[in-house]
């Protein structure tokens, strides 16, 4: 696995402006980020979102938020362009979200903008989505996960080590009903066992499976097997804290999305994720701190150590329920 590096040595902000200008883009099936993760920075138009926004959960969630709280300040989304197979129009996005500018072509908001989010939860596409970006130095964030193979990871391992300013996560790094735990679970004595549940696939959704459990068990994973299948996912991990981690992903079960269970040798608890906004909102938030100080939320080496378990739930699966070390994915 990569070294862990200086987080903060030489840092300097990546954006110098006092209003960052970001450009949203890409489309894939089920995925309304473009709709919710611009109108976070923009506004919205309240009434055109709730009747027209193909996914109802947005406008739900968008219309509980006071509206002087609802925007992060210093930061809009300026330009939208949607490519891919997927459910609206740029054009549409841009109405409901407030974005001023359309564009046919990803490369076309090169020079116009600050930074570029690339919104779209397909991993095998994002190393072409980004290259245009990442070759024209332009700061890049990227929805999870961020690779789903090994050779992709190859290709952003070499980008950032290159000093290009590339981020990605999942927003459940940032669930407020967790925060708790990602501070201290000393309460609960040495963690034995955490299971995690999340529906649709493992290849888009399995990171959030992980990426909510890792800020609290931290990096030391050594395998991962998945004894499921592609609609139902079971995959263990084990941590070398002597933690065992089970992560669900199971196509249509929507009711037991971000179901957490914490076992220690002292005590235990459960918890589930609730509020979309506020993860959504802070994952937002980090990316624009890192444009404005150069400082990263979180090691990109966290980010590698995911991508691989991300793989390695796929490999394992693949041949049949083999444990996949995760120091053999590249």
């Amino acid at each position: 696995m990569m070294k862990a590096s200086s987080e903060h040595a030489n840092t300097k902000p990546l954006v110098k402006s006092d209003s960052i200008r970001l450009a949203v883009l890409g489309l894939t099936p089920g995925n309304g980020h473009p709709y919710s993760w611009s109108a976070i920075f923009n506004g919205y138009d309240r009434d055109l979102m709730t009747r027209e926004c193909p996914y109802a959960g947005i406008p739900e969630y968008l219309n509980k938020q006071p509206p002087e709280t609802l925007t992060i300040p210093g930061a809009r989304v300026t330009h939208i362009c949607c490519t891919g197979e997927g459910e609206f129009t740029a054009g549409h996005v841009a109405r409901c979200s407030l974005i001023p500018n359309v564009v046919d072509n990803p490369e076309d908001v090169i020079g116009e903008v600050d930074a570029v989010i690339i919104a779209t939860d397909i991993g095998s596409e994002h190393v072409e989505r980004a290259r245009p970006f990442v070759k024209a130095g332009v700061p890049v964030f990227i929805d999870k996960p961020m690779v789903d193979n090994p050779g992709d990871l190859e290709v952003f391992n070499d980008w950032t080590a290159e000093g290009n300013p590339i981020l990605s996560s999942s927003s459940m790094r940032y669930t407020k009903e967790f925060l708790p735990y990602r501070l201290s679970t000393s309460n609960l004595g040495e963690l034995r066992f955490i299971s995690i549940t999340t529906a649709k696939k493992w290849e888009t959704y399995g990171i959030h499976a992980l990426e909510a459990v890792y800020p609290i068990t931290g990096p030391g994973y050594i395998s991962g097997t998945n004894t499921g299948s592609y609609e139902r996912n079971v995959v263990h991990f084990k941590h070398s804290k002597g933690i065992d981690v089970v992560c669900i992903a199971s196509a249509d079960m929507y009711g037991g999305f971000g179901l957490l269970s914490l076992c220690g040798t002292k005590g235990s608890d459960q918890l589930v994720v609730k509020d979309s906004f506020f993860s959504f909102k802070s994952q937002l938030e980090a990316f624009v701190k890192y444009l404005r100080t150069g400082i990263r939320p979180f090691p990109y080496e966290e980010t590698e150590e995911l991508m691989r378990m991300i793989i390695a739930g796929i490999q394992s699966r693949d041949k049949g329920g083999k444990e996949i070390m995760l120091r053999n994915i590249l």
